[in-house]
């Protein structure tokens, strides 16, 4: 069997990873700058080499792990990258995957061990090869992702208020949405449970907290409803 390989080339597969968080009524995402030529000094994303005992995901739960001190986070895969001048050190094939972070569970002290930094994504720096390219496929992902599937509460803290709700959908799909229309749309749903608790930050007021419930959400899957904002 090992004959039938004889002859053919052998490439690097790399995994590269657009991690998105939410923090002060922004949309992030985690950079570090590269310690290693080529492009050393400059902006990129987080990533690592595939190791031969590894399936895919398993290679990337392991990078967020690393670069984050987190696991079980939402990931899903995005695009193969395989240009054959896109990395001038080596053939590198690259498989990016996007993933979602609550910053308030990232652990800062990682930022001084990987140089990473959260840049918030209107303010972000130019990256390296052709990464800016996997952010915008990421972006484009997300917004049809959240569009039909609750994956934006992976980005909120556990308690949120539904302006929070809102500044998130506003922030990934980089337009306003009328407030009361949002939030009857967001509460007819029957998914948010609300809490006896306020946030009185933004007034005096204050807002009701509500966490999602993502176990009433399955439930109703399976009897064929439709998330959708």
């Amino acid at each position: 069997m090992a004959s039938y390989y004889t002859g053919y080339y052998k490439h690097y597969v790399a995994i590269d990873c657009i991690i998105f968080g939410f923090d002060e009524g922004e949309l992030k995402i985690l950079l570090y700058k590269r310690v290693l030529e080529p492009a050393k000094g400059q902006w990129s994303l987080m990533g690592g080499f595939l190791k031969p005992e590894e399936s895919l995901d398993e290679a990337t739960k392991r990078i967020l792990y690393d670069c984050s001190g987190l696991s079980n986070l939402f990931m899903e895969q995005l695009y193969t990258f395989g240009k054959v001048e896109r990395d001038p050190g080596e053939r590198v094939i690259s498989v990016a995957y996007f993933a979602l972070i609550r910053i308030e569970d990232y652990n800062n002290e990682l930022n001084n061990q990987t140089g990473a930094q959260w840049w918030p994504i209107s303010r972000m720096p130019k990256l390296i090869f052709d990464h800016n390219d996997m952010v915008s496929k990421a972006l484009r992902k997300l917004k049809i992702r959240t569009k039909n599937r609750p994956v934006g509460f992976e980005l909120l803290p556990r308690r949120f208020t539904i302006p929070q709700l809102q500044s998130l959908y506003e922030a990934i799909h980089r337009r306003g949405f009328d407030k009361r229309n949002f939030r009857k749309k967001i509460l007819s749903m029957k998914l948010l449970e609300r809490l006896d608790e306020k946030d009185k930050e933004s007034s005096k007021k204050g807002a009701y907290l509500y966490k999602f419930n993502k176990r009433k959400y399955n439930s109703l899957v399976e009897k064929g409803f439709h998330f959708e904002i």
